[in-house]
């Protein structure tokens, strides 16, 4: 059965063990989330040792880890075995899995960390996985997610984060949730109880500048502002190895979509749920709206294609360098 990372720590919680557990999808951070809960929680401390193993998929054959789950517990109820990389094992192998799970070991719990990618739903193993035990689905998450994740995810820890910090953090780090987790991780313990991240903490500790940075860059060019444009860009051209030309393109390609899917709803008041921001930012796309029309945001679309191309050494005579590039683009952009 397909379950909520939330459900199933609930069920572990509570004791309520199945006997296999597939934690499959192309986002690697929730299956880390729930793999640990397992080697944390499941078999107690003290007996860990003797009654948890974890073995990687690249080492073993289905044979040896079928082999591992029929062995009887030594101090424990249950005998936890943990395979990390199990997309690693041969997928010929995993027929063996499909007759074991005929009729398990019921004293033994099988973790199976599928990363990356998705265990084909119509293959056999997958279909008995299923009805034995439990399949954990870990979604991707989009550029657009990420602020409102950053959000959530520190509110869990009890800290509250501004919409214009959690936007930072997600045009700095991207879309890797463990990076993120980790950033933040370092944060909480600078924090008040029920404290929140600001922007200046940001820069501060992650080193993200408040003032200079794409976000603030974005909202320069849908002003169309050509002198905090002009400080952005030269800050970047500054500072290449914290802002570096392939991080900032991608997140302006997104910008002008956005722009772009603006320009087409037909209803305006679904514009941050469609676009993925904070409703007080609706506000900059409209006004990007206005100064650029679709037209002009396929030709910018085409500067970025052409800077992108320079940047990797296509069509880039005479060695320019990316802040060279950067300042060119934006200056085509806003003019």
């Amino acid at each position: 059965m397909a379950i909520t990372d939330k459900q199933l720590i609930a069920d572990l919680s509570a004791g309520k063990y199945k006997p296999v557990y597939l934690l499959t999808g192309e986002e690697n951070y929730y299956i880390d989330v729930v793999s640990d809960y397992f080697e944390e929680h499941v078999i107690d401390p003290s007996v860990r040792d003797f009654d948890c193993t974890v073995v990687y998929g690249r080492d073993v054959e289905m044979s040896l880890v079928i082999s591992l789950v029929k062995r009887y517990p030594m101090m424990s109820p249950i005998h936890l075995v943990i395979v990390k990389e199990a997309q690693d094992i041969p997928v010929k192998e995993w027929e063996l899995l499909a007759t074991y799970l005929q009729q398990p070991a019921p004293q033994s719990v099988l973790v199976l960390c599928y990363r990356h990618k998705k265990l084909d739903k119509r293959t056999a193993v997958y279909k008995a996985i299923d009805k034995a035990g439990v399949v954990y689905e870990s979604p991707r998450i989009y550029d657009n997610q990420v602020p409102g994740w950053i959000s959530r995810e520190v509110s869990a820890h009890g800290y509250s984060i501004g919409d214009k910090a959690a936007a930072m953090l997600a045009d700095y780090l991207g879309t890797d949730l463990g990076k993120i987790a980790n950033e933040l991780s370092k944060l909480y313990p600078l924090l008040p109880s029920n404290g929140a991240i600001t922007e200046q903490l940001i820069e501060d500790q992650i080193g993200i500048s408040k003032d200079y940075n794409v976000f603030e860059l974005q909202k320069a060019i849908g002003r169309r502002d050509p002198v905090m444009c002009n400080r952005i860009v030269n800050h970047f051209a500054a500072n290449p190895k914290k802002n570096p030309i392939q991080q900032v393109l991608p997140l302006l390609y997104s910008y002008f979509l956005k722009v772009m899917f603006y320009h087409q709803l037909e209803n305006k008041s679904d514009a941050a749920k469609v676009l993925g921001c904070a409703p007080n930012f609706v506000a900059d796309y409209a006004l990007a709206a206005r100064n650029y029309p679709l037209g002009k945001l396929a030709t910018c679309i085409g500067y970025l294609y052409e800077t992108d191309l320079r940047s990797k050494g296509v069509r880039n005579s005479g060695n320019v360098t990316d802040g060279e590039l950067l300042k060119e683009l934006v200056f085509k952009v806003i003019h």
